[in-house]
């Protein structure tokens, strides 16, 4: 959906859309994937790694959260010492493993640094503060002071049952109807 979508507004009405269902705690995670990067920055995954998890056949049907990659990619970033490689290509041959065809493409580009589907830094901004649904100038202005645009995602659309009148730096209170968000495929929401 946004990597074949060209107009940007349309770009960040499927990136609001997508972002007001994500579960409150993945949506740092949501909005450092759709910006095409990793929580972790580098965790040490070439090209090589990437297509040999391929070989295996993919998932039927979608499973993996957001929190159960940002984790995945977590868990092989910490890998070190004697055999690091050969872990890492087995946490990232069953993450794989894990994934539809589709899913595995969005992995694969995220993980090469091959995203390219638009929604850099001002789409996300535009996109956050919609779903949001405050002024972007004040979502512009957190992640001005604040430095992360993930983390001013999760203050603009909030944990489950978070009360803004007790959290003066919060930017606006979340949609009502996000708290009752389940998992998410997100694999076909992205790259559709």
């Amino acid at each position: 959906m946004v990597a074949g979508t060209g107009a940007r507004r349309a770009k960040i009405e499927a990136i609001a859309a997508l972002l007001s269902r994500v579960p409150p705690g993945q949506v740092p995670v949501a909005v450092a994937f759709l910006s095409g990067e990793l929580r972790q920055r580098q965790i040490g995954v070439g090209y090589a790694s990437i297509s040999a998890p391929q070989a295996s056949p993919p998932a039927a049907a979608a499973s993996l959260t957001l929190a159960e990659v940002d984790a995945a990619f977590a868990a092989i970033g910490a890998i070190t010492g004697p055999g690091t490689q050969a872990g890492r290509r087995e946490l990232l041959a069953a993450l794989f493993a894990r994934a539809t065809e589709q899913e595995r493409g969005f992995l694969s580009r995220l993980l090469a640094g091959e995203l390219r589907q638009g929604a850099q830094e001002g789409v996300m901004t535009e996109a956050i503060a919609r779903a949001a649904g405050v002024p972007a100038d004040l979502v512009r202005r957190a992640h001005q002071l604040g430095g992360s645009l993930p983390e001013v995602a999760q203050a603009a659309l909030g944990p489950p049952g978070h009360d803004p009148a007790q959290d003066p730096g919060r930017v606006e209170a979340p949609d009502p109807d996000r708290a009752a968000a389940g998992g998410l495929a997100w694999g076909a929401e992205i790259d559709a």
